[in-house]
């Protein structure tokens, strides 16, 4: 059955990919059996998304770094990263293993901060990838902290400043933090960008009451999981309504039918997160799962299901 989708410039043979954060960096500890496995695995998604790279190496929050909570977790990893320069030297020839669409995600502290990790990213051989996402919606980086998703402004302007240099179609990621979401998806259009994903991790905080602490080395979070699911589709649905973009859906999919739900609110590709954490191979199923969905509803294919998807 054919799965592929169109989102912007991309096309995927299947709309799942792996988001950011949950696969590292496409480079495996050793080259086994179970590594290979692993690639071939990851070659039959429609996507495979880097962990975000910042300009300079981070070494990222004090731990503890991740606490659970009702269905989900929050993270407070925040951005570890080799930085630019060594992730292109060390990590690019591993990615080239992977046979599906290959997006960097690039972010920073500032639109001067993520235009220069950019520009060293062209130095090398960015061309063994596919797109870049702007991963300007992490909550997690410093307590207190804002981020530029924040403010339809500083999206504008970094949007603009992004796409007058990048070489390869970008994907602007959104956070779930602001008033409107729609606001800022319409800034980011207006800057130029063609295709979003929404959305990040939901600021949150895990605390020991006895203690009278956070139970997080840096002292807040993201909440991802189960848990932000239906604030996820209904942001979703908010963008593709009111501004007609074309998103990827991100938030709490843990099987086909939370893929079908994305697609049904407009998404036209989802990203998988925190599954990954849960069980590394459970994405792998869920291309199959969707096709039996669509044969047992008499539907031919993805295309034909979502030119009628929209819930109302």
């Amino acid at each position: 059955m054919n799965l592929s989708t169109r989102v912007g410039p991309f096309r995927f043979k299947n709309p799942i990919i792996l988001a950011s954060g949950t696969y590292g960096y496409g480079r495996p500890a050793g080259k086994s059996a179970k590594t290979f496995s692993l690639d071939l695995h990851i070659s039959q998604l429609g996507g495979f998304i880097t962990k975000t790279i910042t300009l300079k190496e981070r070494l990222g929050n004090m731990p503890p770094r991740i606490a659970e909570t009702a269905s989900g977790i929050i993270n407070s990893v925040g951005l570890e990263n080799p930085g630019i320069e060594k992730f292109c030297k060390d990590y690019l020839a591993d990615i080239l293993r992977l046979k599906t669409v290959r997006i960097i995600s690039i972010g920073g502290a500032s639109a001067g901060e993520i235009i220069e990790a950019i520009r060293i990213f062209q130095k090398h051989q960015y061309k063994i990838f596919d797109g870049i996402e702007l991963n300007i919606s992490c909550p997690n980086i410093e307590k207190g902290g804002l981020c530029i998703a924040q403010s339809p402004y500083e999206v504008r302007k970094t949007v603009q400043k992004v796409l007058k240099i990048a070489r390869l179609p970008v994907i602007v990621k959104l956070s779930p933090n602001v008033t409107d979401i729609s606001e800022v998806a319409r800034s980011a259009l207006d800057a130029g960008a063609k295709v979003l994903s929404l959305i990040n991790t939901v600021s949150s905080l895990a605390v020991d009451w006895r203690r009278r602490k956070s139970m997080l080395g840096g002292f807040t979070g993201g909440l991802s999981g189960p848990a932000i699911k239906p604030i996820a589709l209904k942001m979703v649905y908010d963008v593709v309504t009111k501004t007609k973009a074309e998103v990827i859906g991100i938030g709490g999919i843990m099987n086909a039918e939370d893929v079908m739900e994305f697609l049904a609110v407009g998404a036209q590709a989802v990203q998988i997160g925190t599954l990954n954490l849960v069980d590394p191979f459970a994405a792998f199923d869920i291309p199959s799962e969707i096709e039996k969905i669509l044969a047992r509803e008499k539907i031919k294919s993805l295309g034909e299901f979502m030119r009628t998807h929209i819930v109302h």
